[in-house]
């Protein structure tokens, strides 16, 4: 966590929010933007126009933004290492390459989120309008945050890892199914809040997927390597036990 944490603020140090310029983060949302267009599926600001008007729905989402995304990976994480450690390392490990990953991507693409657009793109900046628990204007807050840091959605991704990660400790298929509504609600906090595109959640996605790619190659590569440690100790120590008794 700490060596994450410490790339996380060398990439926001270097080309997040403070040294990157609002043009270059603007100039890559207007090619998301173009993007989206072509595909047909930049509607993120009428989805959030229809919920505008519930400050109290728009308060409790503002909130779950902020808290609930750290929360729920840090719970999951927990309990895979008290409760089945058997999986705790290939989903510890598909975490941390996710985490890497998206590292590079808020490095190489700082992204101008929706709601920092100019006012022609008719989003409203919920955590400042409305407020909830926190706000990136905050001194705390501001310190540590990096606002370009949007492509790709980390908060996608992440829920995403607790329900496939849930998902291979229960057997019924219905809590599988049951356990995919958080990473939806998820994607629909993201876009309520103006804080991320669709091609963001889609980003978060596709780097879970690699992730764990990544993470199940690491993870069979480990284990052959302390498979031989061990067929290696237990050679030494029949040696040094020498031959057994009666023997010649």
């Amino acid at each position: 966590m700490a060596v994450f944490y410490g790339l996380y603020t060398l990439v926001r140090d270097i080309n997040g929010d403070k040294p990157v310029s609002v043009e270059r983060a603007l100039t890559n949302a207007h090619r998301i933007i173009s993007l989206e267009r072509h595909l047909n599926v930049f509607h993120e600001a009428s989805v959030q126009q229809l919920f505008l008007h519930d400050r109290d729905l728009m308060r409790f989402w503002d909130g779950f933004y902020g808290t609930v995304h750290f929360l729920a990976a840090i719970g999951v994480l927990v309990y895979l290492f008290l409760r089945r450690p058997e999986i705790y390392r290939l989903w510890r490990n598909t975490l941390a390459a996710t985490t890497g990953l998206a590292l590079v991507g808020f490095y190489f693409f700082p992204l101008l989120p929706p709601r920092l657009l100019p006012a022609s793109y008719h989003f409203d900046d919920t955590l400042r309008t409305i407020g909830g628990l926190w706000d990136f204007s905050s001194g705390a807050v501001d310190q540590v945050s990096n606002q370009f840091a949007a492509m790709p959605s980390l908060h996608t991704g992440w829920s995403l890892w607790c329900a496939l990660a849930l998902g291979a400790c229960v057997r019924p298929r219905w809590a599988r199914i049951a356990l995919l509504a958080y990473p939806a609600a998820t994607v629909f906090c993201i876009i309520i809040t103006a804080n991320h595109y669709f091609a963001d959640a889609a980003g978060g996605v596709l780097t879970l997927a690699l992730g764990f790619a990544l993470a199940w190659m690491f993870t069979r590569w480990t284990d052959h390597r302390r498979q031989l440690r061990a067929l290696r100790g237990t050679r030494l120590e029949d040696r040094l036990a020498g031959p057994p008794l009666g023997g010649s």
